[in-house]
């Protein structure tokens, strides 16, 4: 087994965060309904420096799960270097949906919802982040608590 890359620094993960936010499409979404089943999907999505903005059918479970409290995990990357977030969602009709935040989901992926009635956005506000690549960076991992940067 290969020896890890050194440790990244706080401040280089969270810009690490913050690039792969601005520049990945895909993130795994996990959910659970009222009475604990849990779903992992994939979605696409927006980032515009505050929240997530995916979109899914309106009866799918990962929208209906949302229902009960808004709790989400999401995960970018691959399992040597994970993003792993922790959400509050909300579910959006497109008529609702600010103007600017359909327009960048539009732009991004080439598909407008807004206005197609089994659609809905799903809007997720992180409230914790962690980052790391191998075990060396599992100390100090937590860069967001409580919806805050720690750096």
């Amino acid at each position: 087994m290969p020896l890890p890359e050194p440790a990244r620094s706080r401040e280089q993960r969270k810009q690490d965060v913050l690039d792969r936010l601005a520049e990945d499409t895909d993130a795994w979404v996990s959910t659970a309904s009222a009475d604990g089943a849990p779903t992992l999907v994939p979605l696409w999505f927006v980032w515009d420096g505050e929240t997530l903005l995916m979109a899914t059918r309106r009866t799918n479970p990962t929208a209906v799960n949302l229902t009960p409290d808004g709790r989400a995990h999401i995960a970018l990357g691959h399992t040597r270097d994970v993003v792993m977030i922790e959400a509050r969602g909300e579910v959006v009709e497109g008529t609702d949906l600010p103007p600017a935040s359909g327009e960048a989901f539009a732009a991004k992926f080439s598909w407008d919802l807004r206005g197609r009635p089994a659609w809905v956005y799903l809007r997720f506000t992180p409230y914790a982040v962690r980052a790391w690549r191998e075990s060396n960076e599992q100390p100090g991992r937590d860069l967001m608590t409580d919806g805050r940067w720690l750096v």
